[in-house]
């Protein structure tokens, strides 16, 4: 008997997934919870077990596409006999063939939530639009292009690399964030000499929320027009992964010890390095802490993690002359930034924000 197994809901809203990678090949025999397929969303990448044991007889979906909910992706065991091939299996040549075969079919337009949000936002009927991207998928450049008459230009030049799972989400994720925030970002010294380096973002992140406690207006979101002050202290932590940036959240940061919060933040760091983060451990953070080490510089810009309203970055960490009581001394000294939405944040908040982050991490 063949199991034909669909892309699950995968919840908090989400419509479809990409299929980032497949764990099994056609005529692989594989068992019951052995490792299936990783699914590539908005939020994260989600390794799914097989739901059936037998062997893999016919898989429908190629890495790299996105679909949605309920496709069938895979089916295992039976006579090797699959159901109908999607109808966007048929030659795709051209994406506005593709596209009209989707639309007789009966099937959702290919487009990820980003892009039907923008479309939403435009005006922009998709069913209207002849995607360019991967299998036909409507890209943001398609809808802006279809909301403005002008004709997207593809590259002829050059190796085509496709964005797929993280370095996608990163990409639309990113360019949300710099298209309807207007960033600024404020920059001070810090003197780390009295800072224990090898804790140094447990340390970070116990100044960043007792910091939060008095500028509550940082730790919040907008929404509908109206800036909602979070009771929570759930901090974000950027992590550079070989698949790109990853932003694990540390939950309930305000009560947790330093002892906890090294664990935590190591624990999940591993997690984002091994790709096993679970989706909840990157959902609902309500500030961003950055620290790339050495390989940031003096400093950088950090892009808000949208929904949130600012961001603080620590930079390389070195041996500064600076003065003293008037002499000339060597401290460990690195810069500090806070990147904030305008919007809502003004300068002088920001900065005195800022300063009392550097105030605890000196003291």
């Amino acid at each position: 008997m063949a199991y034909e197994f669909k892309l699950p809901d995968l919840g908090e809203g989400l419509t479809e997934g990409e299929i980032a990678r497949w764990l099994v090949e056609e005529g692989q025999d594989i068992a019951e919870d052995a490792p299936l397929v990783e699914i590539a969303t908005d939020k994260t990448t989600v390794e799914i077990p097989s739901p059936a044991g037998g062997t893999v007889s016919q898989i429908l979906v190629a890495e790299g596409e996105v679909v949605p909910v309920g496709t069938v992706l895979v089916v295992i065991g039976g006579d090797g006999a699959a159901p109908e091939p999607r109808d966007e299996e048929q030659p795709r040549a051209e994406p506005s063939l593709q596209l009209e075969v989707a639309r007789q079919a009966g099937e959702k337009v290919r487009a990820t939530p980003l892009v039907r949000k923008v479309a939403a936002e435009l005006g922009v009927d998709l069913a209207g639009v002849d995607g360019t991207g991967p299998q036909g998928r409507i890209t943001e450049d398609d809808v802006r292009a279809a909301a403005g008459g002008a004709e997207p230009v593809a590259s002829t030049e050059g190796e085509r690399v496709p964005l797929r799972g993280v370095r996608r989400q990163m990409f639309e994720h990113l360019t949300r964030a710099h298209r309807e925030i207007p960033p600024v970002t404020w920059v001070e010294e810090c003197d780390f000499s009295e800072v224990d380096l090898k804790r140094l973002v447990p340390l970070v992140l116990h100044a960043v929320v007792e910091s939060l406690r008095e500028f509550p207006e940082l730790n919040a979101r907008v929404e509908d027009g109206a800036l909602v002050l979070l009771d929570r202290y759930d901090i974000g932590v950027a992590v550079q992964t070989e698949q790109g940036l990853v932003v694990p959240v540390v939950h309930g940061a305000d009560g947790l010890s330093l002892d906890e919060l090294d664990a935590e933040v190591k624990r999940l760091a591993e997690g984002a390095h091994a790709g096993t983060l679970k989706p909840e451990e990157l959902r609902g953070g309500t500030f961003t802490v950055t620290s790339a080490g050495k390989a940031a510089g003096l400093f950088t810009t950090p892009l808000v993690n949208h929904p949130e309203v600012a961001i603080l970055g620590v930079y390389r960490i070195a041996d500064r002359p600076v003065v003293r009581d008037g002499e000339v001394v060597a401290r460990r000294m690195g810069n500090v930034s806070v990147t904030f939405d305008h919007r809502v944040i003004d300068g002088k908040r920001a900065a005195e924000f800022g300063l009392a982050v550097i105030g605890r991490l000196e003291s």
